[in-house]
């Protein structure tokens, strides 16, 4: 479980083709040692499982659904990853609560600058959609975020600049695309108003 707060990032630097799926290797300074093997940690909102970890690089394994349900089918070499660690018992939860499963792929629509600020506006199929509120939170690349308004195919979020300066979001461009997950509670909460009605 995580909560989208980012404060470590990592550049990918192989990736090894397997059978299903592949390994990816990512440098990073976050603190883990080889005592970590095994811990879940969130790859731009992915939940992946450490399997190897030596001279400050990072080794994980992606399996096939896990490629084509993420922005990792395209992932390339030097790529900015976005990392969270596990949460902690008594850690706070500044953003909300993740669990690195995505939900789809989104493409950039548009950008714009507003002061030190930028506004992203993403593509949403009609059948995610339905689940966003304004003002609920969102999980993109691993950053907790507040959508700010919900369009007829997309949605727009403001973005600080202390959030730019901490994630991968500052490198986006137009019809780049990003992981999201869907707060849980309104997926959980649509379920129960369905099998009610």
């Amino acid at each position: 479980m995580f909560n989208g707060i980012i404060f470590n990032q990592g550049k990918v630097v192989e990736i090894k083709k397997r059978y299903k799926g592949n390994n990816i290797f990512i440098y990073s300074n976050i603190k883990v040692s080889k005592k970590d093997l095994g811990i879940s940690i969130a790859c731009d909102g992915v939940c992946l499982t450490l399997i190897s970890y030596n001279k400050r690089i990072l080794e994980f394994y992606l399996s096939d659904e896990t490629i084509n349900k993420s922005k990792f089918k395209k992932i390339k070499l030097g790529s900015t990853i976005n990392l969270e660690l596990p949460l902690k018992y008594k850690q706070n939860i500044s953003g909300h609560i993740c669990q690195g499963h995505v939900d789809t792929v989104s493409q950039v629509k548009s950008i714009k600058r507003i002061d030190k600020s930028k506004i992203y506006e993403f593509k949403i199929q009609n059948k995610f959609k339905k689940f966003l509120v304004e003002k609920a939170s969102i999980l993109i690349n691993g950053v907790s975020l507040t959508i700010a308004k919900i369009k007829k195919d997309s949605f727009e979020i403001w973005v600080i600049p202390h959030t730019l300066k901490l994630t991968n979001l500052i490198n986006l461009k137009k019809n780049d695309l990003v992981n999201i997950e869907i707060d849980i509670l309104s997926k959980y909460v649509k379920k129960f108003i369905n099998e009610k009605n």
